[in-house]
């Protein structure tokens, strides 16, 4: 607990630790919140102060700035004037100068005029004959000209008619030696076709006559076809090689075999 005295009446209070605590904070924000209100015054005060300063600074700056500017202008002003008069006066002066020269080719145009005039009829009245001269060759060799350019179109003509006479005969006889070379070619491609169709039908007709044959020949008639050939052949070269041998007939069937054509050697 503890006691408090009001600082009024002077009575005194007994309260508790969490009360004085309360009061005692209260106490001190009060006294926090009116020390930051006086420095925040004196901030704003310093503030107002730095910028009055400022302002004031930035006038006087302005303003020599302005006079700087000021004094840059009048001095460009002054020589743009200057340079206006002297541009102004070389114009002038060139003017002049451009106008004295075109006087004097102007003078001296005309004086070549004049004498260009003169020449002109001094050599029209001396050369009218020598005109008409060269008038008269002209005329001549103009003659001449055309009588050879019509005698060399007519060479010319001449020779086309010949060269097309030339290549016409050519492409007749080309003509006729393509139409010449066809028709020999169907001819040989008739003949080659028949030439095979003549052998395929002799091949059909040897190949009817063999199944004809086959046909016809039975087994027994074959293999008497094969003894009568092969007693042939042996005939040939038997009196020399084999002077007693000779094939006959086996007719003998006792053994269980028979052969058709033995084969006897003495």
């Amino acid at each position: 607990m503890s006691d408090v005295r009001c600082p009024h009446c002077g009575e005194v209070f007994t309260i508790d630790e969490a009360s004085y605590a309360d009061i005692a904070r209260q106490v001190r924000d009060s006294e926090f919140e009116k020390q930051v209100h006086e420095r925040l015054a004196l901030a704003e005060q310093e503030k107002q102060r730095a910028l009055e300063l400022a302002e004031a600074k930035s006038a006087a700056a302005l303003q020599q700035a302005s006079a700087a500017k000021d004094s840059e202008i009048l001095e460009l002003k002054a020589r743009l004037d200057a340079g206006e008069t002297e541009r102004k006066l070389a114009v002038t002066e060139a003017l002049g100068q451009v106008e004295k020269e075109r006087d004097a080719l102007k003078a001296h145009l005309e004086r070549a005029l004049e004498d260009k005039a003169s020449a002109v009829e001094l050599i029209t009245s001396q050369s009218a004959a020598q005109l008409q001269k060269a008038v008269a060759e002209k005329d001549a060799a103009i003659v001449e000209m055309t009588s050879r350019l019509e005698s060399i179109e007519a060479k010319q003509e001449l020779a086309l008619n010949q060269a097309v006479t030339t290549v016409e005969k050519q492409r007749d006889d080309l003509k006729n030696e393509l139409e010449r070379t066809e028709l020999e070619k169907k001819l040989a491609e008739t003949a080659l076709k028949e030439k095979y169709e003549t052998q395929l039908k002799d091949r059909d007709d040897a190949i009817e006559r063999l199944r004809d044959m086959k046909a016809k020949l039975s087994t027994k008639m074959v293999g008497e076809t094969l003894e009568q050939h092969c007693e042939i052949e042996f005939n040939r070269i038997r009196a020399t090689a084999f002077p007693y041998a000779y094939f006959e007939k086996d007719n003998d069937a006792s053994s269980g075999s028979k052969g058709d054509f033995i084969f006897r050697d003495m």
